[in-house]
């Protein structure tokens, strides 16, 4: 029985003893939105009332334990990322850390990368449909939500986390998820991503543009930018060889070597001058190869935007490896990175969603 199937059957007195779980206890909360007292107590509720629902019950096995291990985990950020100020209490950016967390946490167990994404992803944005639809345009934000997550599956984890506490509004967190399941029904991305009209309509609601769901944007590029990102060691180098073997490459490791830049070292310089010579390929309309880690997408971001700005088409390749065949096939690369640059890359780790790109390839 693999890891997700253990959690999602076992008790809370076994749950508990998961180290990550621990550090849970003893983490305040703010009593107007979490009066049942710490994050440990919070999340012990929220796994009893997702057991209690019958919609979960319903769902496939695989999926009942996707949805389960997404609210086990959807506050593990909150031991690092709660503050105490003045009065209250707040937790900003935990469901930011806490994917994030969760990812390396899913990676080292060996869960499949595609449901370790759905739940890293569910944590993400598992407080979306409490305030969704009383925000701006919520049909777009609905749509471009379903490009990366299971709609209903995000209900559930909400729902369960709207149950799983005391608060001074339940009855608004209540009526918020009804409202954003139906409205995800009604769009027909309850289960599906919203159907865009082509590749470029997805990237520019991705990337918050002005771009709204019923844009059927023309899909002319001047050349095409292929963004490897996975950790050192993972087979970026490899895919390249077998896949684009003509196409010139813009790498932050070559250049680390011509500019005597040790990667224990500020990497600025080095990502400067690589976006450099990105540009001069755009310039001349010429497709290209950016082979760097890109594993955050602030870094991501810099080369993807250039290549917009460009008039590009922008497709990000991922390319990862089990943890302990990564570390062998790092230590036999004759650039080897040290592994406490690995540990420091891996505990920020972004996986790009279908959003960030044109095309999305996933190589695993």
């Amino acid at each position: 029985m693999d890891v997700l199937s253990q959690w999602s059957r076992a008790s809370w007195a076994d749950l508990q003893e998961l180290p990550w779980v621990r550090a849970m206890k003893g983490v305040v909360q703010d009593p107007v939105h979490h009066a049942e007292g710490d994050v440990w107590i919070h999340t012990e509720m929220v796994l009893d009332a997702l057991r209690g629902l019958p919609s979960w019950e319903a769902l496939p096995e695989r999926e009942r334990a996707v949805v389960f291990a997404a609210c086990l985990l959807h506050d593990v950020a909150k031991p690092w990322t709660t503050r105490v100020e003045g009065e209250r209490v707040t937790a900003r950016g935990h469901s930011a850390a806490g994917a994030v967390a969760a990812r390396e946490i899913l990676y080292r167990l060996g869960v499949h990368p595609p449901e370790r994404e759905a739940i890293a992803s569910l944590i993400l944005r598992h407080q979306l449909p409490f305030f969704c639809v009383e925000g701006e345009a919520p049909e777009e934000r609905v749509a471009l939500t379903s490009q990366a997550t299971r709609c209903d599956h995000l209900a559930l984890v909400n729902q369960a986390d709207g149950l799983g506490r005391v608060c001074a509004d339940p009855e608004r967190l209540a009526t918020n998820v009804a409202l954003f399941h139906l409205m995800a029904e009604e769009l027909g991305c309850l289960d599906k991503p919203f159907p865009l009209h082509n590749d470029h309509a997805r990237f520019l609601l991705g990337r918050k543009l002005g771009a709204s769901r019923f844009d059927a944007p023309p899909e002319f590029f001047g050349c095409e930018v292929v963004v490897m990102c996975g950790l050192p060691g993972a087979g970026k180098d490899t895919w390249i060889r077998q896949n684009r073997p003509d196409w010139p490459v813009v790498s932050l490791d070559a250049l680390r070597g011509e500019m005597k830049v040790d990667p224990r070292e500020p990497q600025g310089p080095v990502a400067a001058m690589g976006r450099e010579r990105a540009r001069e390929h755009l310039r001349a309309k010429r497709s290209f190869v950016w082979n760097a880690t890109s594993t955050t997408r602030k870094r991501r971001d810099r080369v993807v935007d250039l290549a917009r700005d460009y008039g590009a088409r922008v497709h990000i390749v991922v390319v990862e490896a089990p943890w302990e065949r990564l570390l062998k096939q790092n230590a036999g690369r004759a650039d080897k990175v040290p592994e406490v640059v690995l540990e420091k890359l891996l505990a920020k780790w972004e996986f790009p969603e279908l959003t960030q790109a044109h095309e999305r390839t996933w190589v695993y």
